[in-house]
C-alpha cells in the first residue's frame, strides 16, 4: 500500500460514519446534493462525502513539485474522486527539485469533461510549457468545459496564455502576478482568488490553502476541515519572511534580484498576448 493509499484509508476510516449516514439519506430519496457538480458549502446534513469528480492535473518538466503535491494531497483525500496526472506522453516527468512523477494520462487520453483542470507553476519549465502549442491546445480545450479552471503559483501564466483568464481576477506568485494583466486578467493579491469558476492560488505553499478551498467547494467545509486536521495543517513558521510585505529588506531585495530574470520572461510571455488557435 502506498503512502497515498494509507492516507486515504485513514481518512476513509475517519469519515465512514458520516459517509454511511449520507448514503442512508440519499437512499431515502432525491437530494439537491446528489449531482457530482452540485455541492453544499455549509455544515451538517448536506455534506457530500463521496463524489465522482474527474480532476486533471497538468504536469511538465521543470514544474515546482510543491505546487503539485500540496493540491494533490487535498484532492487525494476526496473519496471517490479520480485524479489524472496529465502530460504530453507517459514518460516520467522531472520537477525543478529533481523529483520524478509518473503521468497517468496524456493529452489524448485525459477525459474530455473534467470537474477540475489544474496546473502547477515553476520558472523556466513554466515558460516553456506556456509556449508549447500542444500544451496550450490541451488546456484551452479542457478549460472550455471544465467545471473549475485552476492553478497555483505561476501556473496562472499557462492559464493566461491559453486564454482562460481573460476578464477574470486571478493571482500568482509575487514575481509574475502583475504580468497576468497582459492576458486580459485582473491581477489580485491574495492567497486564493475566486472569480466565478476560476480559482487560483498564490505562490507554492498557497497550494495547501487552495486545495482546502477546493475541497470545501466540491464537498463541504466540514470535509475540508477533516482533511486539514488529518494533514495537521496548522502553520506556525519559525520566520515571518513569507511575503513581500513581511520579509525584511535584507531578504526581500536579494530575492527580487535573483528572480528578476524570470519576472522579465513572464512579462515578455504576457506581452505576446493570448495564444490564438
Amino acid at each position: 500500500m502506498t503512502i497515498v493509499d494509507r492516507r486515504t484509508a485513514a481518512l476513509l476510516a475517519l469519515l465512514s460514519p458520516f459517509a454511511a449516514g449520507s448514503a442512508r439519506a440519499e437512499s431515502a430519496g432525491p437530494s439537491p446534493h446528489s449531482s457530482s457538480n452540485s455541492y453544499d458549502m455549509g455544515r451538517g446534513d448536506g455534506v457530500h462525502w463521496i463524489g465522482h469528480e474527474e480532476i486533471g492535473m497538468l504536469i511538465y518538466p521543470g514544474m515546482t513539485i510543491m505546487d503539485l503535491i500540496g493540491p494533490h494531497s487535498m484532492f487525494g483525500a476526496m473519496m471517490g474522486a479520480k485524479i489524472h496526472l496529465v502530460s504530453r506522453s507517459l514518460d516520467p516527468v522531472t520537477s525543478d527539485a529533481g523529483v520524478t512523477i509518473m503521468p497517468t494520462a496524456t493529452f489524448e487520453t485525459c477525459p474530455r469533461d473534467l470537474t477540475v483542470l489544474f496546473t502547477p507553476g515553476g520558472t523556466d519549465g513554466t515558460i516553456k510549457a506556456a509556449t508549447d502549442p500542444e500544451t496550450l491546445a490541451f488546456m484551452a480545450d479542457r478549460g472550455s468545459r471544465a467545471t473549475y479552471v485552476t492553478s497555483v503559483c505561476s501556473g496562472s501564466l499557462i492559464l493566461g496564455k491559453a486564454g482562460l483568464l481573460e476578464g477574470y481576477r486571478a493571482t500568482s506568485h509575487w514575481s509574475c502576478r502583475d504580468a497576468l494583466a497582459g492576458f486580459g486578467a485582473i491581477p489580485t493579491e491574495a492567497r486564493v482568488v475566486r472569480d466565478r469558476n476560476r480559482i487560483t492560488g498564490a505562490g507554492v505553499t498557497a497550494g495547501l490553502d487552495f486545495g482546502l478551498t477546493m475541497v470545501a467547494e466540491m464537498r463541504d467545509r466540514t470535509y475540508a476541515e477533516c482533511c486539514q486536521l488529518m494533514s495537521e495543517y496548522d502553520p506556525d513558521p519559525p520566520f515571518h519572511a513569507g511575503s513581500l510585505k513581511t520579509a525584511p529588506r535584507e531578504v526581500r531585495e536579494p530575492m527580487m534580484e535573483l528572480i528578476a530574470g524570470f519576472s522579465e520572461q513572464a512579462k515578455a510571455l504576457a506581452a505576446g498576448g493570448i495564444a490564438r488557435r
